[in-house]
């Protein structure tokens, strides 16, 4: 028996049946035909809206059955009622007084089942059927709630990490800057007093390639700090993209321009670090994977919307690429676009290149931590 499928009841437990019937008659032909099964129920039965109403408020019912017309309403009124407070409950049609059409639309609403009155003899098929169908949808709500929650426990946690990977930056950028950049800057200084008192010729040449080093060394501890703790960005974003951007080509020798349509823009610092992060890493995967020779950047603010998109005359990405799981990249990006309410797209055909679109409702920010933290 289908029965044997409902453990969300217990076929030990009275099954609650709520049956909205003014006709003493047909409730005594249904409790009759419930008395031939093996399950063992309680049934109350209501005449009126105001009754129902306080009985499904009042009572735990399993299942509701319903005739279709009573006076001055009819079970479309009453399933009205009860989806607003117990959507959870089945709702039967039981009835003789209605139509074929009129049956098939109270089912789109919503409403569990129908069952002609002529039929009783499928009444409980009608009702472990809706029971079945109850329980399903209780599992994928359940289910479907339990995977959001997943998912804003893992959107927090990736937040937190880019918080604390920032962070992290900064400190290591002051580090460089206090600790290895004086002491470099204290070698130049005795470089320079060498080279001031020492005549020989060949002392001469290994303090001018000492200081050829030294000045290789400040170079790339300065381009190390500027890629952990971008200060350029207290310039704006503008400043910061194009600095990254003239660095870019200078480094690939790949063609890269920049548009935008706003010099003077000025956003909240965590937008324009996720903006930054997003075209840094974006020109990185260009340079290792994108084998193109050109790569066009635009910037906008247009309609409230912050939008960056990067795109390359490369080799392509195939979707296949895309979706693997070892995409940490895009998901990365993707996770710090969702920290400040946007998101990211990317769009590829294979030998004609990629773009990547970053998207922020700028009205729709709100900061998810100190915007002075990477100060």
């Amino acid at each position: 028996m289908i029965a044997s499928n409902v453990a969300a009841i217990s076929l030990k437990i009275p099954l609650q049946i709520l049956h909205l019937e003014d006709s003493a008659l047909d409730h005594a032909l249904v409790r009759r035909e419930l008395a031939r099964g093996d399950r063992p129920f309680e049934i109350e039965r209501v005449e009126t809206l105001p009754e129902f109403v306080g009985a499904i408020e009042k009572n735990a019912h399993h299942i509701v059955l319903a005739d279709y017309r009573l006076p001055g309403f009819t079970a479309l009124d009453a399933w009205m009622s009860m989806s607003q407070t117990k959507p959870e409950i089945p709702f039967i049609l039981l009835s003789g007084a209605i139509g074929e059409a009129a049956a098939v639309n109270a089912i789109q609403m919503g409403i569990s089942d129908y069952l002609h009155k002529d039929e009783l003899h499928k009444l409980w098929r009608v009702i472990y059927r809706a029971l079945e169908v109850s329980q399903v949808k209780r599992a994928e709500a359940k289910a479907n709630l339990d995977l959001m929650l997943s998912e804003k426990r893992l959107a927090e946690f990736a937040e937190h990490l880019q918080t604390t990977i920032e962070s992290e930056r900064a400190s290591i950028a002051r580090e460089i800057h206090d600790d290895i950049g004086g002491a470099l800057a204290a070698v130049k200084l005795d470089l320079g007093w060498l080279a001031r008192h020492t005549k020989t010729e060949d002392a001469q040449g290994h303090i001018q390639a000492a200081s050829e080093m030294l000045q290789h060394a400040l170079g790339a501890s300065q381009r190390i700090m500027m890629n952990l703790r971008p200060a350029i960005l207290d310039q704006g974003l503008l400043a910061a993209m194009q600095w990254l951007i003239g660095n870019f080509e200078k480094r690939t020798g790949i063609n890269t321009a920049i548009t935008f349509n706003n010099e003077s823009l000025s956003l909240a610092r965590v937008v324009e670090l996720a903006a930054y992060r997003t075209t840094q890493e974006a020109l990185t995967n260009i340079s290792k994977h994108a084998n193109c020779t050109q790569v066009q950047v635009e910037l906008s603010d247009a309609e409230g919307v912050l939008t960056i998109e990067i795109t390359d005359n490369g080799q392509g990405i195939a979707s296949s690429d895309l979706e693997k799981p070892q995409a940490f990249g895009l998901r990365g990006l993707r996770e710090r676009a969702k920290s400040v309410g946007g998101w990211l797209d990317v769009s590829s055909t294979p030998g004609a290149g990629t773009s990547i679109i970053l998207s922020v409702p700028l009205s729709e920010v709100t900061p998810h931590f100190g915007e002075d933290q990477f100060q």
